[in-house]
C-alpha cells in the first residue's frame, strides 16, 4: 500500500524476472496491467539489447495507455558498466518511457521505481485515460477503511518502506 496525492494505492506486483522461458507467460500479464517496469542489468548489455524486443511485446499485448518505465539496475556496481545512464536515457526518451536506475542490493530508487509508476498510473486515471469501471485495464477502484489515518503497511513518498516479516528465506 502506498499514499498518493492523499489516496491509498494497493500495487499488485508481479516478477516476470524477464526470463526467455517464461516468455509467452509474460505476455498474459500484460493483458491485465496498468504499468510495467522494464528491467535491464547495467553491467550486461545483453539485458540492455534486448529491451526493444519486451517493449514491443508490452505494447503489443497491453493497453495502449500502460505506464512503462525504464530501470537501469545494479546501479551499485558502476564500476562494472556496460551500459551508459545517458544509453538508457535516450532509449527511454526515444519510446516514451519513464527512466530511472536503481540498486535492489542497496535499495536505491527501488521504492521511487514503484511510486513514481504508480503516480503516473494515478494520473492517468484521474485524467480519464483508463476506464476504472473496466477491470481489464488492471485497476480496480475500492474502498478503503475510510478516516484519515493510513492503512497498515501504507508507504508513503520518500519514507521508507516497513519491514516486512516472512515465513519463508531468511
Amino acid at each position: 500500500m502506498i499514499s498518493i496525492d492523499g489516496k491509498q494505492i494497493k500495487l499488485q506486483i508481479w516478477d516476470t524476472a524477464g526470463q526467455e522461458s517464461f516468455r509467452s507467460i509474460t505476455r498474459s500479464y500484460y493483458r491485465g496491467a496498468a504499468g510495467a517496469l522494464l528491467v535491464y542489468d547495467i553491467t550486461r548489455r545483453e539485458t540492455f539489447e534486448h529491451l526493444a524486443s519486451w517493449l514491443e511485446d508490452a505494447r503489443q499485448h497491453a493497453n495502449p495507455n500502460m505506464t512503462i518505465m525504464l530501470i537501469g539496475n545494479k546501479a551499485d556496481l558502476s564500476h562494472r558498466r556496460a551500459v551508459t545512464t545517458e544509453e538508457g536515457e535516450q532509449f527511454a526518451k526515444e519510446h516514451g518511457l519513464v527512466f530511472l536506475e536503481t540498486s535492489a542490493k542497496t535499495a536505491l530508487n527501488v521504492e521511487e521505481a514503484f511510486i513514481n509508476t504508480a503516480r503516473a498510473i494515478h494520473g492517468k486515471i484521474a485524467s480519464g485515460a483508463f476506464d476504472v469501471s473496466n477491470e481489464s485495464y488492471g485497476i480496480k477502484v475500492g474502498y478503503g477503511a475510510g478516516g484519515a489515518g493510513a492503512a497498515p503497511g501504507t508507504v508513503r513518498p520518500g519514507e521508507p518502506a516497513p519491514q516486512q516479516s516472512s515465513s519463508c528465506c531468511s
